[in-house]
């Protein structure tokens, strides 16, 4: 992108070295298939622009379904917006898949598309993975500058 006025305020990728949370337990990545584990595509935080809130922005693919956790539970000092959003075009609410999500200690089985806000403070997941039939696009922001978690609960 050419640089402006304002082009510091555009991105266009993933964090440099971005280093996930110890509570994230994605599977190791087969070589042989890069779709088995959710493609992150985007990052925000204020590292990288400062002053901005922290974003980011995932691919799950059919390849990533499964029983195993991907996060473990664990605690934000920030409000947080998570969102899964299916891509059957011929229905927009459909999640193309099946998300399990826990805040605190009630379980959620999410077949449709949604948005999750959790107060700071809040224990959420673990998030499971149970089914995906078609890609699944997974949002989260938070109102901190900086990812950051507890997960010692």
């Amino acid at each position: 992108m050419p640089k402006s006025k304002h082009s510091k305020y555009i991105v266009t990728g993933v964090k440099p070295n971005l280093t996930l949370s110890s509570h994230r337990t994605y599977p190791t990545k087969n070589p042989s298939n890069p779709r088995s584990v959710p493609t992150h595509v985007m990052w925000l935080d204020s590292k990288i622009i400062p002053g901005a809130s922290y974003v980011e922005s995932v691919w799950i693919w059919p390849e990533c379904a499964s029983e195993r956790n991907v996060a473990k539970p664990h605690t934000h000092p920030f409000d947080e917006v998570i969102t899964f959003f299916g891509t059957n075009w011929e229905d927009p609410h459909d999640l193309c898949g099946e998300i399990e999500l826990w805040l605190e200690d009630e379980e959620f089985v999410m077949t449709k598309n949604f948005l999750a806000f959790i107060p700071a403070g809040m224990k959420h997941c673990p998030l499971i993975i149970r089914r995906v039939d078609r890609p699944i696009f997974h949002f989260n922001t938070g109102t901190g500058a900086q990812y950051s978690d507890k997960t010692d609960l």
